[in-house]
């Protein structure tokens, strides 16, 4: 019997075992690589998708968890909040070796979703468990404001 799933907008119907991570169905069956795996214990968020707009880790997320639900990973990500953090992200240069940051943009994106004006609080919170490898926390965050103001601003600080 099949799970069905909406993963960046499309449905699929997916003969897989329930128990099957997310993960491996995002970048085994559906092709999409973006989605990183990172450690397999949902501690560094490499893995990072939305489910319904919140952030999940999709390396301990069976596909049955999510049977029925809209997923979006960073391929998928079409947004005005994702966009602002896009753009940050190039405009300071953010990525060194680049293996964390989809699931660093896909949290920063949740997180910009639901809060357009962010203290450093709220970044903190929302990008805890979200490792670099390369330590560009100070850079991550001040995408993360910069991203806030574009948006703000209505998107003429890109």
């Amino acid at each position: 019997m099949g799970i069905s799933v909406t993963i960046n907008g499309q449905n699929y119907d997916l003969d897989v075992p329930t128990d099957t991570p997310l993960l491996w169905v995002i970048r085994d069956n559906l092709k999409l690589t973006g989605t990183k795996f990172g450690c397999g214990l949902a501690q560094c968020g490499a893995c990072t998708v939305h489910m319904a707009g919140q952030p999940i880790r999709s390396c301990v997320t069976p596909i049955s968890a999510v049977a029925g639900q809209q997923i979006q990973t960073i391929e998928g990500i079409e947004s005005k909040a994702a966009t602002a953090i896009q753009s940050a992200w190039e405009k300071l240069e953010v990525p060194q070796c680049g293996y964390c940051q989809s699931g660093q943009i896909m949290a920063a994106t949740a997180l910009l979703a639901s809060n357009a004006s962010p203290s450093d609080a709220d970044i903190d919170a929302a990008m805890n468990g979200n490792i670099c490898r390369c330590a560009t926390y100070v850079r991550i965050k001040s995408a993360i404001k910069d991203a806030a103001k574009q948006l703000q601003d209505g998107g003429s600080n890109a």
